[in-house]
């Protein structure tokens, strides 16, 4: 069942979508060369907890993290560790914030130090492809046609789409219906509405888009460790309008020089 909110639930809600902004543009300040990903968790911990939030991904269903630490090949769902980022690496940081009751995702993929071209094209593709999405998501529009406008601007572009993770609604719970695959056909799944709210988040590899799951359950990589890019942004409809209810401005504040 699609939980649809009311214009004071989503008032309520831009707390939590402000604070996971504002998370990420805070890691993103020390992401370099030589720093673990350990550290980087916990700066996001203390940072979301000094800020009145409460990180939503700490323990989660037994996840150790507050951040979901995707470096190079991970596409989802990595643990942090006393993995030292190196000069070339891309490192995707995805969290969800609760605050007031509701909840705010967002992710986004780093530079570490200089990167090749070809993971640059990678980041930006997915980027892009995030904003393609967005601007299929019109009140009336359904969520195939989400799906379909993401696939096709990444295939088209010669990347390969996960398909055994997605996007998903998100209020009060991480994850809600719908989801919202990142593939489909257009005219297919729910119709966008007043009060829905969802997460869109395209998972791109430069390779196949074959997975594997680690043996923990949780940590997801390539099969063929080609690398794979991660952007995420939470939105809203409302007032037959669709809002971004997270920001990148918060990032691009932080690494100007680096922002992709």
């Amino acid at each position: 069942m699609i939980y649809l909110k009311t214009p004071e639930e989503i008032e309520t809600m831009r707390a939590a979508t402000t604070l996971v902004s504002q998370t990420l543009g805070e890691v993103a300040r020390w992401i370099q060369p030589g720093v673990t990903t350990r550290k980087l968790d916990t700066i996001a911990r203390e940072f979301i907890m000094d800020n009145g939030g409460k990180p939503a991904c700490l323990g989660y269903e037994g996840f150790p993290g507050t951040l979901c630490i995707e470096v190079n090949e991970t596409i989802v769902h990595g643990f942090p560790s006393d993995r030292v980022l190196v000069d070339g690496d891309i490192v995707g940081i995805d969290t969800v914030v609760e605050k007031d009751g509701f909840m705010g995702d967002s992710c986004y993929t780093f530079a570490v130090g200089t990167i090749s071209p070809e993971k640059m094209a990678l980041c930006r593709t997915t980027r892009e492809a995030l904003y393609v999405g967005i601007e299929a998501a019109k009140p009336g529009a359904r969520i195939g046609d989400i799906a379909n406008a993401v696939q096709t601007y990444c295939e088209r572009r010669n990347y390969s789409i996960v398909r055994e993770m997605c996007g998903h609604g998100i209020g009060r719970k991480m994850h809600e219906a719908p989801e919202v695959p990142n593939y489909g056909r257009r005219g297919i799944g729910p119709r966008l509405q007043n009060g829905m709210c969802i997460c869109i988040e395209p998972m791109v590899n430069m390779g196949s888009r074959n997975i594997v799951i680690e043996a923990d359950g949780w940590q997801c990589r390539t099969r063929d460790r080609k690398p794979s890019a991660h952007y995420e942004h939470t939105l809203c409809v409302l007032d037959d309008k669709v809002e971004v209810m997270t920001t990148f401005d918060y990032i691009h504040d932080a690494i100007t020089d680096k922002f992709i």
